[in-house]
């Protein structure tokens, strides 16, 4: 199962405060799931209420970090779109009403515990509050990975959902 029930208040508590830093030292994550293809890997980390992605492939490497400490680790405010070489990155962030928040939060702990590839951790306080990965290999070699970060508001909350494609 890659559902965590996290015990520790989320770091990151609003969409506004995210950044994304490409290629710098990742945090210990709270939670993390690694996909293996072959001898490459993608892991996955659950940081709080953010995410850090740590990609390998043919001897090359990638780390990607979606979080409030970004920025400070020489990052940018969250771009909605960025490209380097071999890498593209997305992101989408919107508010959504309390039904849709929830109803996305259910499909994504689904996700976790019946699919392979999916980590889903699950901060206290509201269990819409919480941060979902699921990567694959791709077809054309490189990988692939998707993630969304759920903050919950009293009558609606936001989503921010990223995609991410690498082939060195």
């Amino acid at each position: 199962m890659t559902l965590h029930i996290l015990d520790i208040e989320s770091r990151d508590v609003t969409a506004r405060a995210l950044g994304l830093v490409v290629n710098a030292e990742i945090p210990v994550p709270l939670a993390q799931l690694t996909v293996v293809n072959g001898n490459d890997s993608v892991v996955l980390g659950v940081l709080g209420a953010s995410h850090a992605v740590k990609a390998s492939l043919g001897g090359h490497h990638i780390t990607e970090q979606v979080s409030c400490d970004a920025v400070r680790a020489g990052g940018q405010p969250l771009p909605v779109s960025e490209r380097a070489s071999g890498y593209h990155f997305t992101s989408d962030t919107r508010t959504v009403d309390r039904v849709h928040l929830e109803e996305t939060a259910d499909w994504l702990r689904r996700q976790a515990t019946e699919a392979d590839g999916w980590i889903c951790g699950s901060f206290p306080g509201d269990p819409t509050a919480l941060t979902a990965l699921t990567a694959q290999s791709g077809h054309a070699g490189g990988w692939a990975w998707q993630t969304w970060h759920l903050y919950p508001g009293e009558k609606d909350g936001v989503i921010v959902e990223t995609r991410s494609r690498w082939q060195p």
